[in-house]
């Protein structure tokens, strides 16, 4: 139990997934007792195995799969768009005083703006297909991606720098040697949090206008009384989200293995 609980400690592996299994088994335990005890109306809170039937009709129909593809469209370019220039741009605010000078004003204001209160004026520019939904997205995670990198590169060792240049290294190499890698895997960690952020913002942007994904599904749902189909949504949301962290972790493992800790 000491083990258990020190900070940072590692843990044998079937604790580790025992544990897991025990609170996600709880949670369902609590879903089932909640509904088939009828301690809950199923208008707010329907059965596992209505959900169950509502996802088999979804998934027969191809549906769901439609929803999927667009939000997933949606959902990458968005996130790819805003992520190859806020990267760069937050490396650089948080390592060179003259560029932190020049876009930080601007990078903190508009961060504090909230983006659903700019859908509105996006639907007015640009209309409800896809590239409003890219725009919300791109707009919700690229201020944030810029301050979460720049925190990251600020908090690179001098020690780095100074050790490097005594060494005889020129600038462009302190760049790609000092500090490419010693920034890199928290911007990993950067993209992972953000990615969170911009299925929030999709749903968001689909709830208020669209005409496809799963964010429509769900609203679609709602506007039919159909609780088990939003909780399809919902579960399908989270399923693709935890997908996608995973594979940012074995990208991180892979592409970052100076990082891995044997």
């Amino acid at each position: 139990m000491t083990r258990l609980f020190t900070p940072k400690r590692s843990i044998p592996r079937s604790v580790e997934i025992g544990v897991g299994t025990a609170v996600a088994g709880s949670a369902l335990l609590t879903w089932c007792l909640l509904s088939y005890l009828q301690l809950v109306s199923g208008a707010f809170l329907p059965r596992p195995d209505e959900v169950w039937t509502a996802f088999v009709k979804v998934l027969s129909n191809g549906s769901l799969f439609e929803h999927m593809q667009v939000s997933l469209t949606e959902i990458y370019i968005g996130f790819f768009l805003s992520s190859i220039i806020a990267v760069p741009l937050g490396i650089f605010m948080g390592s060179y005083r003259i560029v932190a000078a020049a876009i930080e004003p601007l990078v903190n204001f508009m961060r504090y703006l909230p983006v659903t209160a700019l859908i509105p004026l996006l639907i007015l520019w640009i209309g409800i297909g896809i590239e409003q939904k890219i725009a919300v997205i791109f707009l919700g995670t690229f201020f944030q991606q810029i301050v979460l990198c720049a925190d990251v590169s600020a908090n690179v060792s001098d020690d780095l720098y100074r050790v490097s240049y005594t060494l005889g290294v020129n600038r462009r190499q302190v760049i790609t040697r000092v500090m490419l890698p010693a920034t890199l895997p928290g911007v990993m960690d950067t993209l992972r949090v953000t990615m969170g952020w911009a299925w929030t913002f999709l749903v968001v942007a689909e709830l208020v206008a669209a005409s496809a994904g799963l964010g429509y599904m769900i609203l679609q749902a709602m506007r039919g009384l159909h609780p088990a189909t939003i909780f399809v949504g919902i579960f399908t949301i989270g399923i693709l989200g935890l997908l996608t962290d995973l594979v940012f972790k074995m990208a991180k493992r892979w592409l970052l293995p100076w990082t891995v800790v044997h």
